[in-house]
């Protein structure tokens, strides 16, 4: 019995450890440096980019943040909202093919901004709200490469994009899915416009021309009902009166 005891006892310690193994694999594999919402349209306008950057060190605080944004499709308008014990950095380049705009044509673009003098300590996290003026319109999704550096002297490089039908990388970069334009509630061509007012007019004109032949016959009807229920009513007085007769 001594020895069965042992047994258990030892599987279940392996299972145990097991078991912490995979969930503290899990924690590691959730905590990467995210953007949210997730999504946005293409050419989206005024909106607002959250960047979420957890701490994965147990003995290190992450102490600076660095965000790339792409270039090929720069993000317009960027504004950075001040974050209470951060100082941030806004990094502006050329861009290799100006953008129009109704403001007139853009040249340069925010290539980077970096947070520097604050601290997300072990088990917490610290959200890096980012506004734009105007997304992108001509790019499924958005790659923002982060490094995340900590005060030990790690660097964890959240740099590496997702492959269509390959498993998550390591350390990806956060993306930004962009989605199909949502037409405007309302917002018709003038071509669609046109056929649906006159297939309406067709519609009202058939609807009164039907209603006329339904009146047209209705009356008709009665006239016959009423000449039918006259000559019914003098044939019933000529045959009362025959027999006085």
């Amino acid at each position: 019995m001594s020895a069965h005891r042992t047994t258990l006892r030892r599987a279940g310690t392996v299972a145990a450890l097991a078991t912490a193994g995979v969930l503290a694999a899990a924690g590691v594999a959730s905590a990467h440096v995210t953007v949210h919402p997730g999504s946005y349209a293409k050419g989206a306008t005024d909106g607002v980019l959250t960047f979420r950057v957890p701490n994965e060190e147990d003995k290190a605080a992450t102490t600076k943040v660095q965000v790339y944004l792409p270039t090929e499709h720069p993000v317009l308008g960027v504004l950075v909202t001040p974050q209470n014990g951060w100082t941030a950095k806004v990094t502006t380049s050329k861009l290799k093919t100006p953008v129009k705009t109704d403001d007139g044509t853009i040249t340069d673009a925010v290539s980077q901004i970096t947070w520097t003098g604050g601290r997300i300590g072990a088990g917490q996290y610290e959200d890096f709200n980012v506004a734009f003026g105007q997304l992108p319109d001509d790019t499924d999704q958005l790659a923002f490469k982060t490094l995340q550096t900590y005060s030990d002297g790690n660097v964890v490089r959240w740099i590496e994009e997702t492959a269509a039908g390959a498993d998550e990388p390591e350390n990806p970069a956060p993306v930004l899915k962009l989605t199909a334009k949502e037409s405007e509630e309302g917002d018709a061509t003038p071509a669609a416009s046109a056929a649906a007012t006159a297939g309406s007019a067709k519609s009202t004109t058939a609807s009164s021309s039907s209603s006329d032949s339904t009146a047209r016959g209705l009356g008709i009807a009665g006239l016959i009902v009423g000449v039918l229920g006259l000559a019914a009513g003098a044939f019933a007085i000529v045959r009362s009166r025959s027999p006085r007769s």
